[in-house]
């Protein structure tokens, strides 16, 4: 990094060096593999001649560059050794208050237009050829997807997240500054399986850090969320099958102030969390001996859970009444998956059990 020369504006951010980057890159501004100068992270819009004219302003723009559009400019760096790994946050996404206790992730422009991108410009303080530099770009590529993945967010924030994100894989080029040759010189021979090894640790580590630093983290309302299930639509749903109640303002509020302390109880959202990574393993047949398109007559772990959450709230009043809201499955319960219609009949079940107690 002793080269590398790190200029902010408050429009956009260079790395700049002077004896070149061989670079690998998906970026607005980009031939895909250049020798240059300057690499630009400029606010404008997704746009070539925007991008590439507020490039051109930049201080460093009387040398080759390539540049990248995006809508945020906060960054961090860490290194290790000869690798760097700068990362690029852009987001529209919040952690509000939904009650004393319990949080949910909200954007004002709403879940459709909102975004979540999480990038990379990747340095090697190597030199490097063209087909190691093409290599690693792609190893970066698939360690992002795969540490996303393990992640297991909700479903409305994978949809949002890295949709618009951008990559650039630099190293070093051989030359005085002036004659610069990437075919005629002898590259540095590097071990790709143990550097594989060590961005997995790096990429890991920075996205890990982006979330903290994003102030990104989610519950189980996010979790309701994703499933496309409101608090009221699992209020209206517990207090169907009350028989002889005059169904008031009053009540309701009563029925909705008790699920959310259930909600708060950390053996209840362990049981939901159990059952909705469940329903998402078996729905996707990730599990070679359940096949739920049989509609399998001995599978009753969903009765099991969803009982076992109607206990945890109400006792054994709540592990009875469990049954009735299992067969009627009251409202927003009739249309969702298998699993998932008896955990949140034993969440309702419990929760107006708790209500009429004496």
């Amino acid at each position: 990094m002793d080269n590398i020369n790190i200029i902010e504006k408050d429009y956009g951010i260079c790395i700049n060096n002077p004896n070149h980057f061989l670079a690998f890159s998906d970026f607005t501004v980009s031939d895909g593999i250049d020798i240059v100068e300057n690499i630009n992270i400029l606010k404008a819009k997704d746009e070539f001649d925007a991008c590439g004219k507020k490039a051109e302003t930049f201080n460093q723009a009387q040398g080759s560059y390539i540049a990248q559009a995006t809508k945020g400019l906060d960054y961090f760096r860490n290194s290790y050794g000869d690798l760097t790994v700068f990362t690029f946050l852009s987001n529209d996404v919040g952690v509000e208050d939904f009650t004393d206790t319990l949080k949910v992730a909200n954007s004002a422009k709403g879940f459709v237009d909102a975004r979540i991108s999480i990038s990379h410009v990747v340095y090697i303080d190597r030199t490097l050829s063209p087909r190691d530099l093409l290599k690693i770009f792609k190893i970066i590529t698939n360690i992002k997807a795969k540490v996303l993945a393990n992640m297991n967010l909700p479903l409305h924030i994978q949809n949002i997240l890295n949709s618009d994100d951008f990559l650039a894989v630099l190293s070093n080029v051989k030359g005085d500054g002036n004659v610069l040759d990437i075919n005629n010189v002898l590259y540095d021979e590097i071990n790709i399986n143990d550097l594989k090894i060590r961005l997995e640790d790096a990429i890991e580590i920075s996205i890990e850090d982006a979330f903290e630093r994003m102030g990104l983290t989610f519950g189980i309302l996010d979790y309701f969320v994703s499933l496309g299930i409101l608090i009221g639509d699992l209020v209206e749903a517990g207090l169907e099958l009350v028989d002889d109640v005059e169904i008031t303002d009053e009540l309701k509020a009563r029925m909705e102030a008790q699920i959310l302390k259930s909600l708060e109880d950390v053996n209840v959202i362990a049981l939901l969390v159990a059952a909705m990574r469940t329903e998402q393993d078996l729905e996707a047949n990730r599990i070679r001996e359940v096949d739920l398109s049989d509609n399998p007559d001995g599978l009753c772990s969903d009765d099991v859970l969803g009982m076992a959450i109607a206990n945890q709230i109400a006792g054994t009043k709540g592990a009875v009444n469990f049954k009735r809201y299992a067969d009627a499955k009251p409202g927003i319960i009739w249309g969702l998956p298998p699993i998932l219609d008896d955990i949140f009949a034993g969440l309702i079940a419990g929760c107006a059990s708790k209500i009429f107690e004496e």
